[in-house]
């Protein structure tokens, strides 16, 4: 038989390229967590380098270090929708590596960061930029990963394939804070945050080195794949003809979108909490681990360990939504009940923290244990929110996923961030702490009501 130009005997099994495919995307999923989750883990030696510098006056601080993180925050949410929009249009294969290749370079200019080049002295605000850009290199990183798994994966197995996606990410993100610490204790690998960072921007270049060599946009154009694959991938897909379109008019008046939006500046509003704050404020409120190399290795991992056991929510969220839209038929509670399932049980992990901080402040397992229990509950909603995007977006589907991961990060992360940082600077040590766990809790409960106002039966914009 003959399909695309791909031809197979009626008895050829079918290839399985699109889980190599998969298997690239997590790589670079993987990256993207590690170069952003640096941030955090280098915040306090970048800023005592800049202040060894005697170039300041006043002595920056770590809370200082929020701007910055608001510049990354904010550029890589302006430019989601227009890196999902290439991707729907040129294809996700030019976009990644451009995306990739703009990122590595703005972490690699980060470890100049304090120095002198070329006459240029690189501080607070030359590292505001830059980081700036890095938010503008990384942004629709995920809308394309997104509209690759679309072309790539059949539509019974795009929760599964997100969900592997993003545990793949969690992973990374969870790993980084120990990684960093295997990297530059001087005890151990001994490098200094800079070549740290030069490591991690070469790991994100060599990943494009074999991106740009092995993947293609779309499996009929891989020489590797079968017919019978490409028949297993196009099963019930209306194929469209011709240059994808965006009928941007539709995308804006779907209240469908606008309260898939809403349902992800939930999550990021409460969840960058556990990236940017949580190892800080670990080492700070159980400082009396950090006097030995073991002492703060455990408390690294433990911080780390919500996004690591969060990686299994993403997993389990994908496959029982993929699993319960199979056996009953109906995509709309497939997905909707693990994200309302999700987003309650991670504010009661919150509210149980909270409760452990204020009775048993140095219970470093317990406080842990809670924070734990909410990133794997949190994660249960990632897989069915991004498929949803899939299922309503359609050919569309990296510029919705853009579009969600935009309003997101443009709303609820940098409001999460600017609102943390206020919290924490007003209410020191402990309660400020409390106070932000309690906070995220109530708007994790919201959330839960969202969920009820998301169909993934209807999309966006039928396919013309």
């Amino acid at each position: 038989m003959s399909l695309n130009g791909h031809t197979a005997a009626p008895s050829t099994p079918p290839t399985r390229v699109r889980y190599a495919v998969l298997g690239l995307l997590c790589v670079l999923a993987m990256i993207t967590y590690m170069d952003r989750a640096a941030n955090g883990s280098a915040r306090g030696a970048i800023i005592a380098d800049l202040n060894a510098t005697g170039f300041y006056e006043t002595k920056l601080t770590d809370a200082d270090f929020f701007i910055i993180l608001m510049g990354f925050q904010l550029c890589y949410a302006l430019f989601e929708v227009p890196s999902g929009w290439l991707g729907d249009t040129v294809g996700p294969r030019s976009t990644l590596l451009r995306v990739v290749l703009w990122w590595s370079a703005f972490v690699f200019l980060t470890g100049f960061t304090g120095l002198t080049v070329a006459g240029v002295f690189i501080g607070f605000t030359g590292l505001f930029v830059i980081q700036a850009l890095f938010g503008v290199g990384e942004a629709g990183a995920f809308p394309n990963i997104a509209k690759a798994l679309y072309n790539w994966f059949p539509a019974g197995d795009r929760g599964f394939a997100k969900s592997v996606i993003w545990m793949s990410a969690r992973f990374m993100g969870g790993l980084t804070p120990v990684l960093w610490v295997l990297l530059t204790s001087p005890q151990l690998a001994g490098l200094g945050w800079r070549e740290a960072m030069w490591l991690f921007a070469g790991a994100a270049f060599l990943w494009c080195v074999v991106f740009a060599l092995w993947f293609r946009n779309t499996p009929a154009e891989h020489p590797a794949v079968n017919a019978a694959e490409l028949a297993e991938i196009d099963a019930g897909r209306t194929v469209t003809a011709g240059r994808v379109v965006v009928p941007w008019g539709k995308l804006v008046r779907s209240r469908n979108l606008w309260a898939v939006c809403l349902m992800y500046v939930v999550t990021n509003f409460c969840w960058y909490f556990l990236m940017y704050n949580l190892p800080g404020a670990m080492r700070t409120e159980f400082a009396s681990w950090n006097s030995t190399i073991g002492g703060e290795l455990l408390v690294a991992l433990l911080a780390g360990c919500p996004l690591l056991i969060g990686m299994f929510g993403c997993l389990l969220g994908g496959t029982l939504s993929d699993r319960y839209i199979r056996r009953t038929g109906d995509r709309k509670w497939g997905r909707r009940l693990f994200g309302m399932i999700g987003y309650a049980g991670a504010g009661l992990c919150y509210l149980a923290a909270a409760g452990v901080k204020v009775s048993q402040p140095d219970n470093l397992f317990l406080f842990a244990a809670c924070l734990i229990m909410m990133g794997f509950m949190n994660d249960l909603i990632m897989a069915p929110a991004w498929a949803v995007c899939q299922d309503i977006g359609r050919d569309y589907a990296a510029t919705v996923s853009g579009a969600m991961n935009m309003f997101g990060n443009l709303v609820g992360a940098v409001s999460g961030i600017f609102v943390t940082g206020m919290i924490t600077k007003a209410y020191a040590g402990t309660d400020g702490i409390v106070t932000c766990l309690v906070l995220y809790a109530v708007v994790y409960f919201v959330g839960v009501g969202i969920w009820l106002f998301i169909d993934p039966t209807k999309p966006v914009a039928e396919t013309e």
